[in-house]
């Protein structure tokens, strides 16, 4: 442990997780309300329905892509100064998001917004970890900090819809100006200065042949319906895709300390929980773009009227996130994965009803039955990734279930465009007809996650976990690659 953090009072340990707590808020906060926003940004800065889809894209696609990377950085040269970066940079970012003249600008600014992102919730989790190094202290950290998670979702669709109704839409970037003050402030008098005691590479060419493979997809998703499947631009980038794809597996194979330990892929368990994250936050995150553009483009509901229909699933996410933590602990994974499979199969069904006179009533059994089914996978996501793994391998496996979330939360939107792309087009036709595909895709992704979460937790994939276990124990980068597991767990 660092002589740092010897020594330090309960009350300054309880300040050091409310800074951390903050930072979570803002990063979790931004994405809901975005969603919210997104009608009235359309109309302001006059965007396309894929320019839209980059607002929300850009952001989870630097956030996939840098989270290791942050993990890394923040190990090697201090998890405060790295911390108070990204509090910086978030910051900036949302001050230029409020003050975009054109959405082109807004996409920009969210870039440098996640960028700023990618530094604060791994960082803060392994200063938490740092500080807190009792078993009990730290359980019951980690506890608080998962339930500002739901705390963000009850928060995020009802504030952003008062400020946007009330105020403006770039009101919901000035939002994190002054948290993102009084996090710095606190992180500067209060969060002593850490760092690892293993050095682990960063692995700057994994980490660009990774960007370059996940940007090229979503750019493929997102603009070939419009620039058409032929085109040299859309074949372009496909071929850019692939061959930043076999480069990647070849670099990664063959280095000594990877930015992904690709034998991880070898575990059932593991590999099925990276299917299961990006399926599960697909489905969220295709769910939060068209909801919210069916709600005030089609419906006509006021930014705070959409923002008030969110609230079943910020409530399924307060009760049922702990209570599915509780049951992977008692149970575990297969229940929580077999009723998330069930519940969002069941969610998207009865989505493929929608029309243009749906009842309130069942719009909020629909956000009901999807919020409860999401919010009891990200428990047995994390267990099932880290099943049979050495203990100085899950803080890794962890992490990289973490960053398959923000994947498929890109995925998801992407796919709003290819499968429903004449819902986004215009506020008239008929919407339920033009997204029923996307639903149905939907659908299918929570049978995967059913399949997936039975097959995952048979006696065969466990053995094939146990079998991966000695190949992998005693690697290089074990203590370092734990800790950044541990930031996103």
């Amino acid at each position: 442990m660092n002589k740092t953090v010897e020594g330090l009072s309960g009350r300054r340990k309880a300040i050091i997780l409310f800074s951390c707590c903050l930072s979570l808020l803002i990063v979790s906060m931004d994405a809901t309300i975005v969603n919210v926003a997104l009608p009235t940004i359309r109309t302001d800065l006059s965007a396309s329905a894929s320019q839209l889809q980059w607002v929300l894209d850009i952001y989870t696609l630097v956030l996939a892509s840098l989270l290791l990377l942050a993990g890394a950085t923040a190990d090697r040269f201090g998890r405060r100064t790295v911390f108070q970066i990204g509090l910086l940079v978030f910051a900036l970012g949302s001050l230029l998001c409020s003050l975009a003249p054109s959405i082109e600008m807004l996409i920009a600014a969210r870039f440098l917004q996640a960028v700023g992102g990618s530094m604060l919730n791994p960082v803060a989790m392994s200063i938490i970890t740092n500080v807190f190094t009792g078993r009990v202290e730290r359980a019951r950290a980690i506890g608080m900090w998962g339930g500002v998670v739901g705390i963000s979702m009850a928060l995020g669709p009802t504030v952003g819809g008062a400020l946007i109704e009330y105020v403006d839409w770039r009101a919901v970037f000035w939002l994190n100006l002054p948290v993102c003050a009084l996090a710095l402030a606190l992180t500067a008098i209060f969060v002593p200065q850490s760092k690892s005691a293993t050095m682990r590479d960063i692995d700057p060419v994994g980490q660009l042949l990774g960007m370059a493979f996940l940007f090229s997809v979503i750019f493929v998703l997102i603009e070939g319906p419009g620039l058409g499947w032929v085109h040299p631009a859309t074949l372009a980038v496909v071929a850019a895709a692939v061959v930043a794809l076999a480069a990647f597996l070849r670099y990664e194979s063959r280095r000594h300390d990877p930015f992904i330990d690709l034998r991880f892929f070898r575990s059932v368990p593991f590999a099925s929980a990276t299917a299961i994250a990006v399926s599960a936050f697909a489905a969220w995150g295709a769910f939060l773009f068209m909801m919210a553009l069916y709600l005030q483009g089609f419906r006509g509901f006021s930014a705070l009227h959409t923002g008030l229909l969110y609230l079943p699933i910020a409530l399924g996410a307060l009760i049922f996130s702990p209570l599915s933590g509780r049951l992977v602990g008692r149970f575990g994974p297969r229940p929580s994965l077999l009723a998330s499979g069930l519940l969002l199969t069941v969610a998207s069904v009865l989505l493929t009803l929608l029309g243009p006179n749906t009842p309130i009533w069942e719009l909020l059994v629909i956000f009901a039955v999807f919020g409860v089914g999401f919010s009891v996978v990200n428990a047995p996501v994390t267990n099932t990734a880290v099943s049979g793994m050495p203990l100085d391998r899950a803080g890794a496996a962890s992490a990289i279930a973490s960053t398959s979330r923000q994947i498929g939360v890109s995925v998801g939107v992407a796919l709003c465009g290819l499968l429903a792309g004449s819902a986004l087009d215009s506020t008239h036709g008929d919407f339920g007809a033009a997204a029923r595909p996307l639903w149905l895709v939907l659908a299918a992704l929570g049978v995967l996650i059913f399949a997936l979460g039975m097959f995952s937790t048979t006696k065969r994939a466990q053995r094939s976990a146990e079998k991966l276990a000695p190949l992998i124990a005693g690697s290089p980068s074990e203590d370092g690659r734990a800790h950044a597991g541990q930031q996103h767990s």
